[in-house]
């Protein structure tokens, strides 16, 4: 993994790890699988995995921190 690679998947650990206390609570919990050309791969798990919200807690809760708060996010995906 290259300098910026590895910077990039820390700082989405950090803002997933700013999440994760909102996700447990719903008894949720969410793993970072990979970041790869600006696409940041997710895992949801416990009960946000087989949750009816899930897309949107991705998409309208996840991804728009991530977005927000890391340069160079270009989507998130959820990987089973």
């Amino acid at each position: 993994m290259s300098d910026r690679s590895q910077s990039l998947y820390d700082e989405v650990q950090d803002v997933l790890d700013k999440l994760r206390p909102f996700l447990q609570r719903d008894g949720g919990d969410v793993e970072l699988v990979d970041v790869e050309d600006g696409v940041v791969k997710l895992r949801l798990m416990g009960a946000c995995g087989s949750c009816p919200s899930s897309t949107i807690t991705l998409k309208a809760g996840i991804e728009r921190a991530l977005m927000e708060e890391v340069e160079g996010i270009r989507d998130v995906i959820q990987v089973f």
